[in-house]
């Protein structure tokens, strides 16, 4: 609807450019139409009138008086009227209201969709949870919005790739690995006191457990020997990084290259498959998981590194070598390359962002916690330095959802590993719930997750909400063959004229901006504007099913209205299944 009053604007436009009305240099200037939130403006406005003001020099109103009497009739447009200072508001006709069932039943699960980014790729990269752990609550959130951001950018024609950076290299799988080892010597007999800074989860237990399994006593060396020459951990009034890392020494010197390779793969696959199933089942896919390893092996972290210094954007210092970030704006400088040669995440990131750039995407989305904020300007700065088109990185920052049982609050903390699990939340309260509930606010807001409200049963819950009413239509149908009554669509998309009802005029508003409201959050990467639309539609559907009946004698009105909520019922599970969620047929 709205882009057809777009083409009738733009043709009168073109019109009066052509009587010389107005300038001919006008007409690059894009007309932008907008719903009106007063149903007395009618229900569209466009503010063409004004921005054409200053290059045409002409008084608004007389612009948009010019507009209004160019127009020509038509079977859309009931009404037109001038606003304010120059504001043209359009007023549908019932036919162009009614307009919109059709297309619902004839387009089906296409309705809403369209070709706007046509032609463009896009890579979506998000969650890129290091694999040392299970998926926490935290994660969830990430997991829901980039999955919803996909499909909505996948919805409005663009041509979407999935893909998770797996961070499989450096220094805190190191420690997973370590840590691994260390329980598995436990496991052996061995007695020691576990690092403070060691992966304690029950899941390292599991994957130690393994370890033995396969390896019997292969790996097992004294905790004399492992802990000769550590240096002091953190509760013993030593430093605990240093500990760690003192103990990831001995297990690669002690182990040796090929033994530690299969003990760090086994830690990484075990959690990596996990991982793997937790966000399938979570309805969160991929079309590729990239590894960070294959860089380092592959040499492209080495190649990076060298691009950044032939284009004298880093420099030595300590025998370290830093990345000059600050001068484009980072707060200081980085280092890509430790004093022991070893690079450092900074480095495989710019690598990985290079490699993306490489790949010819035409935008690249990074999905990162908001605890990344600072990290934005120094992946920039390194692409600007690489010559790289800047424009094209859009990083989104996604606050971590808070879990409260009851008033208490819930940890989350990987390395402790006193955390609650994505999987037991999804247990809990079920795929359909998490999802919308994390989408459900901006992903810049603070959000905290009400577990009894997602697993509630009532109209409170948003998500039983809008799942209550395409299953309430359902069972209007369900009634009706009970009944031995049938639907006739084409009797009720003749007399939707009937349909004068306020709430039948609501919901036809409704089904109507549907699409505008998922290219809107597609484009905008707001998936909770969906969430909203479909919980206002999900209303205007429980106030008008309690106010009226669809079986009646008049068998004209009674079709029409058929016809009304199974457009309706399209358009609910359409909107649902953008997100993610199951459009139940009972409940």
């Amino acid at each position: 609807m709205k882009d057809q009053l777009k083409k009738i604007i733009d043709s009168t436009l073109a019109s009066l450019i052509s009587q010389q009305s107005l300038p001919e240099d006008i007409s690059s200037i894009e007309v932008k139409l907008e719903r009106t939130k007063d149903r007395s403006h009618g229900d569209f406005a466009s503010n063409i009138a004004m921005v054409l003001a200053k290059p045409t020099k002409m008084n608004p109103r007389q612009i948009a008086g010019l507009i209004v009497d160019a127009l020509p009739s038509h079977e859309l447009i009931d009404k037109v009227e001038i606003a304010g200072p120059g504001f043209i508001n359009f007023t549908l006709s019932a036919t162009a209201r009614q307009q919109v069932v059709a297309e619902v039943l004839k387009n089906a699960g296409q309705f809403g969709l369209s070709d706007y980014g046509k032609g463009h790729k896009v890579q979506v990269e998000f969650v890129s949870a290091n694999p040392t752990g299970p998926l926490h609550v935290g994660h969830g959130r990430g997991a829901a919005y980039g999955s919803v951001v996909s499909s909505l950018l996948k919805a409005v024609g663009f041509d979407v790739h999935r893909e998770y950076y797996v961070n499989d290299a450096g220094r805190q799988m190191d420690i997973l690995a370590t840590s691994v080892w260390l329980r598995y010597l436990e496991k052996c007999g061995e007695q020691f006191t576990f690092p403070s800074n060691g992966y304690r989860g029950e899941y390292v237990f599991d994957i130690a457990e393994t370890l033995k399994n396969q390896h019997g006593d292969a790996l097992l060396h004294p905790a004399a020997v492992v802990f000769e020459g550590v240096p002091t951990d953190e509760p013993q009034g030593g430093d605990k990084e240093l500990h760690i890392d003192g103990l990831t020494n001995q297990a690669k010197k002690l182990l040796g290259a090929k033994l530690y390779r299969q003990l760090f793969d086994l830690g990484l696959n075990a959690i990596l498959d996990d991982i793997r199933n937790d966000l399938a089942e979570f309805g969160a896919e991929y079309d590729e998981w990239f590894s960070e390893r294959s860089l380092v092996e592959s040499g492209v972290v080495d190649e990076a590194i060298e691009q950044l210094k032939a284009a004298n954007m880093l420099y030595q210092q300590d025998g370290a070598w830093w990345f000059k970030s600050t001068e484009f704006g980072d707060e200081k400088d980085r280092v890509v390359v430790r004093d022991n040669g070893q690079a450092t995440y900074f480095a495989s990131d710019v690598a990985y962002h290079l490699n993306k750039f490489q790949r010819g995407f035409d935008q690249i989305i990074d999905i990162w916690g908001a605890d990344h904020h600072g990290y934005i300007p120094r992946v920039k700065a390194a692409m600007s330095g690489l010559q790289q088109d800047v424009s094209k990185l859009k990083v989104l920052l996604v606050q971590f959802a808070v879990l409260y049982r009851g008033k208490e609050k819930v940890g989350m903390s990987t390395r402790s590993g006193e955390f609650v699990t994505l999987r037991e939340l999804r247990d809990e309260v079920g795929k359909d719930a998490a999802r919308f509930f994390y989408v459900l606010r901006g992903a810049d807001q603070h959000m905290d997750f009400d577990l009894e409200l997602a697993k509630s049963q009532s109209n409170d819950n948003p998500v039983y909400y809008v799942q209550y009413a395409h299953a309430r239509i359902c069972s209007v149908f369900r009634q009706l063959a009970e009944r031995q009554l049938s639907w006739d669509q084409q009797l009720g998309l003749q007399n939707l004229s009937l349909l004068s009802e306020e709430h039948e005029q609501a919901l036809l508003t409704m089904l109507s901006r549907y699409p505008e409201v998922v290219e809107l959050a597609a484009i905008t990467h707001t998936p909770h504007l969906l969430a909203h639309f479909l919980m206002d539609l999900a209303r205007d559907f429980h106030t008008y099913y309690n106010a009226h009946q669809f079986m009646i004698d008049d068998i004209n009105v009674s079709q029409a209205r058929l016809t009304l909520i199974t457009a309706v019922r399209q358009v609910i599970a359409n909107g649902l299944g953008l997100m993610g969620v199951s459009a139940p047929q009972s409940m």
